[in-house]
């Protein structure tokens, strides 16, 4: 069977994109397969992880759930996206300067939510941290260091 493709149109990370996607292809595997876009993890493939968290309009979703053509006339960004002109976003070297970062593969959900949160409330206390971030697991850590990093960030605002 024969899949329907529709060419999208949106932005992603400050970038004009224009490809043709099937109409069954989820973001996350748009991203990954089709823009080589890694960073983003797929690990649940079902919503409840976290680790694929990217943000659309400015809020945070999850891009195992979103299918590519929901991205067509949107801005897209992703944790490749975060980098800035002078090096890491502040919420990506907070991470790795408390040691947040073990073996990687949830954080690059875990520093897109925990920036999303940021940009809406730059003086995020700790218990809004950690609810903010309920939806975003690690098997590695016990958050302690997490939350340190975000409380760095807000502390610094």
């Amino acid at each position: 069977m024969m899949s329907v493709e529709t060419e999208i149109r949106f932005t992603l990370n400050g970038r004009d994109v224009r490809l043709k996607v099937p109409a069954t292809m989820k973001t996350l595997a748009m991203l990954r397969d089709k823009l080589d876009l890694t960073g983003t993890k797929y690990a649940c493939g079902e919503g409840e992880c976290g680790a694929c968290t990217i943000e659309v309009d400015g809020k945070t979703v999850n891009s195992c759930l979103m299918y590519a053509v929901d991205c067509d006339g949107r801005d897209v960004v992703t944790i490749e996206g975060l980098r800035t002109p002078q090096g890491l976003h502040p919420v990506q070297q907070a991470f790795v300067d408390h040691g947040a970062v073990q073996c990687g593969f949830c954080m690059p959900g875990m520093i897109m939510q925990a920036q999303r949160l940021l940009a809406d409330n730059p003086r995020l206390t700790r218990e809004e941290a950690q609810r903010g971030l309920e939806g975003n697991l690690c098997r590695c850590t016990g958050y302690t260091k997490v939350l340190d990093a975000v409380q760095e960030v807000a502390t610094k605002e």
